[in-house]
Formats: structure tokens, C-alpha cells, sequence
């Protein structure tokens, strides 16, 4: 959703391109590309003006280093206002209580629902025992819906479809989770398509009679600024904890994560994208500003990627890379886990470098489908052992996948180079330094 914002600064910073010093001309300049940068990507005018202000105050009051250059320097203080602007520091949700209770409100469409679905698992991953209430009694399917993700999730959801008090459903609730051990209560609660006051009284009612240690206000960021505006008025109203946005991949202009913060004066706390359960990140300023200024986010990469890593799993294929038994069941397993890590163009951006190249690709999540039909397609004994698909074992598979006979060469001929790699660096390292090469967390 940034992409558009990035591009904007970057040409920002290029008016300093090839200076020697930061002057008050140079600076005021590229500080008036940026504020139209932020205003075009609908960032609150008041914030993008006081942002942008302090840029130039510190712009100006910076000597330049003799080996940094002015837009080196620029870029730099530019992220360090966007951290501060988006608070500065990443604050965690509070667990705090027997059971704790986190509330869930937001307007309708928000996606409050699905994101209860994806902290539930979140929490559920920490090691908590979670229990999902439906306090959703207007909506139709709300509550069948809560149970499909609940069950998707692997965690207990609490109902009472004729009941249609929410705040008996949410006491209720608590002490079926006293009863039954869960440690933690998720209450997703009604949304309308506007504020109103029966909307605002009854989410007021259910706070004051639940006393959450949480409460997370869910806001759609393809809104703009209406999002921020809904937000001080849920706040004025109920004075939430944090707010999470959602739907953070989709073809918005982000102003909403940029001036939310400031305006209502409350951490970002979650971040979510797409439908997977598992698309939910906890939101880190600094991070958000790296990528925005098209500086990548490993860290969050890295940790994406350990929390799809199965370590038992790497060890029973560490064994079989070095007796060179490689095979497609095990390359299937692979997708499996690339594709837990999210989406694939997110997860790119996130490479220092790759956004600004990534810039007007469209990667589809579903470029693995093709793959995985032309091995699912296989039979076990052509999993196991490649070598033996010839003509007519192609010929059955191009049509059981409904892919080419040319898709099923490219795929084997480049099945057959993977391996040869691992074997040639197997034989490089003696066996586990080359493995932990391949290896990312080096184990």
C-alpha cells in the first residue's frame, strides 16, 4: 500500500542528488516534495506539516559528514520522523487478568472478525490457551463465521445464538474460560457502517461491565482519512488501548498508518494482511519506516521465516540432502513452508533493495499452484525417484496437473539442477558446514 508513497520520496530525495552541502534552498525543496509526498498519500495536512517542518529544522541544523552525502543524511532524519510519527517504539498487547480479556471493536467491514481469528492464533502460538466469544448479534453468520476461523485456528469458540444481550453473552463467557482453563478471552464484538450512538453505548456497556486489560480498536486502512477520523471518535468515546490495521495489502495510500498515531494519540499495535490466519504482524515504527523509504525489513523477514521453520523437520531433511536423497515429496513440504510465511511480493519488499524493484510486478500468491498440481499429479514412486519419469509418464502427468508437457520439463530439469547444487555443495563442506549454509538460522 506504500508503494506509491515510496516512489514519491524517492524522487524527493533525488533533487539532492549530486549536492555537496545541505543549504536552506536544496533542503526547503526537497522538504516541499516530501509534504506533497504525505498529503497525496492522504497523511492528515496539520501532521504532514509539522512532520516535514521538523525534517527541515533538523536538516538544516546537521553538518554534513564528509562521507555522507546531503540526501544520504536527509533520508536518515526523514526516517527517523516517520518512526517518531508512528510512535516511535513497538508496544505489546497486555495479558493481564484470570482469564485476561482483550475487546474487539471497529466498524462493520473493518475486519474485526478475522483479525480475532488471527490473534487467537497468534496468542494460541505463544502458548496460551484461547477462547473466542461471538458478541456479534446483528450481523447473519457472524457467529458461524467466528467458528469456521475458530476452527481453522484450532481454538474454542464461545456462542449463544438466541441470546441477544451482548454483555450476558460476554460474562457468560468468562466463566465458561474460568471453568475450562483458558487463559486468555477474545471478544469480538458488533460493528455498524457508521458511528452512532447505539453502537458506541453498547460497546461502552460491554467494556464497563467486562474491565479488559485490552482493548483494540480494528480499522480498515484503504479508508484513509475517514479511518482516523472513526478512530478519535471510538477513542473519545471508549479511550482504547491500541489500534490495529487491517488490510494493510491493499491498493491504499497508507495515510492512515502514517497520522493515526498522532492524532489519537494511541499505539499501532497489529498489523494484518490477507486472509491467512497466520498474516498478522505485531507493528514496529522503525521497521514500517525502513520499508517505506525502500530499506527492506529483515529482521521481520527473519522472523517470519523462524516462525514457519520446523526444526525436527530440517533435521530429517539435513539427513537426506547429504546421502543426495533429496525428492519432490520433500520440495512439496518446502512450498508448504514459504507459503506460511505470507504473501509472496510482502515478503520480497522486505529484501533492502527488492522494494523499489518490486515496484509494478504483480506476484500471485498462487504462482505455486501450478508446481504443486504437476507433483501432486505424480505418482509416490515418481516423487521418490525422478529419474525414472520418461515420455509417456509426462505425458500422463502434463494432463492429470492440466499443465504442459513444457511445464513438467522446466520443472524436473530444474528439479534435477537443485540437486546438483546440494550435492556439489555437500561435497564442498563435508556434509553440515554446506548444509548450514542453506540453512538460514544456521542449524
Amino acid at each position: 500500500m506504500f508503494d506509491n508513497l515510496s516512489l514519491k520520496l524517492e524522487k524527493a530525495f533525488q533533487t539532492l542528488k549530486g549536492q555537496g552541502s545541505i543549504t536552506e534552498i536544496n533542503v526547503a525543496s526537497t522538504v516541499k516534495e516530501i509534504r506533497k509526498a504525505l498529503i497525496d498519500a492522504d497523511v492528515n495536512f496539520k501532521v504532514a506539516k509539522e512532520v516535514t517542518d521538523e525534517i527541515k529544522e533538523k536538516a538544516l541544523g546537521q553538518d554534513v559528514l564528509t562521507a555522507i552525502s546531503p540526501g544520504q543524511l536527509l533520508i536518515k532524519i526523514t526516517n527517523d520522523e516517520l518512526t517518531t510519527l508512528m510512535g516511535g517504539q513497538s508496544e505489546d498487547i497486555r495479558i493481564e487478568g484470570s482469564p485476561a480479556i482483550i475487546l474487539i471493536a471497529g466498524l462493520q467491514g473493518s475486519g474485526k472478525t478475522t483479525f480475532s481469528g488471527k490473534l487467537a492464533n497468534y496468542l494460541k502460538k505463544q502458548g496460551r490457551q484461547v477462547l473466542l466469544t461471538a458478541c456479534d448479534i446483528y450481523r447473519p453468520a457472524a457467529i458461524d463465521q467466528l467458528k469456521v476461523l475458530g476452527e481453522q485456528v484450532g481454538v474454542e469458540v464461545y456462542a449463544e445464538p438466541e441470546n441477544k444481550d451482548a454483555v450476558k453473552i460476554a460474562k457468560a463467557a468468562i466463566e465458561h474460560a474460568k471453568k475450562n482453563n483458558h487463559r486468555v478471552v477474545i471478544v469480538d464484538t458488533a460493528g455498524r457502517l457508521a458511528v452512532d450512538e447505539e453502537m458506541m453505548n453498547e460497546i461502552a456497556r460491554l467494556k464497563d461491565a467486562l474491565k479488559p486489560s485490552e482493548t483494540l480498536f480494528v480499522v480498515d486502512s484503504m479508508t484513509g482519512q475517514d479511518a482516523v477520523n472513526t478512530a478519535k471518535a471510538f477513542n473519545d468515546r471508549l479511550d482504547f488501548n491500541g489500534v490495529v490495521l487491517t488490510k494493510l495489502d491493499g491498493d491504499s495510500r497508507g495515510g492512515a498508518a502514517l497520522s493515526i498515531r498522532r492524532v489519537v494519540e494511541k499505539p499501532i499495535k497489529f498489523i494484518s494482511t490477507g486472509e491467512k490466519m497466520e498474516a498478522i504482524d505485531r507493528f514496529y515504527p522503525d521497521r514500517m519506516a525502513s520499508r517505506i523509504l525502500g530499506m527492506g525489513d529483515v529482521i521481520s523477514l527473519v522472523e517470519k521465516a523462524q516462525m514457519a521453520y520446523d526444526e525436527e523437520e530440517a533435521k530429517r531433511l539435513s539427513k537426506k540432502i547429504r546421502k543426495n536423497q533429496f525428492d519432490f515429496n520433500d520440495f512439496l513440504q518446502q512450498l508448504e513452508q514459504v507459503k506460511k510465511m505470507g504473501n509472496m511480493k510482502d515478503l520480497l519488499s522486505m529484501i533492502p533493495g527488492m522494494g523499489k524493484a518490486m515496484k509494478g510486478v504483480d506476484i500471485d500468491d498462487n504462482s505455486f499452484k501450478p508446481i504443486e498440481a504437476i507433483i501432486r499429479s505424480m505418482t509416490m514412486a515418481e516423487r521418490e525417484n525422478p529419474d525414472i519419469i520418461n515420455g509417456s509418464r509426462k505425458n500422463r502427468i502434463s494432463k492429470g496437473s492440466g499443465r504442459s508437457v513444457q511445464e513438467v520439463n522446466n520443472l524436473l530439469k530444474q528439479f534435477n539442477d537443485m540437486r546438483k547444487l546440494m550435492k556439489t555443495m555437500n561435497k564442498m563442506g563435508g556434509g553440515k558446514r554446506a548444509l548450514s549454509a542453506l540453512n538460514p538460522f544456521g542449524r
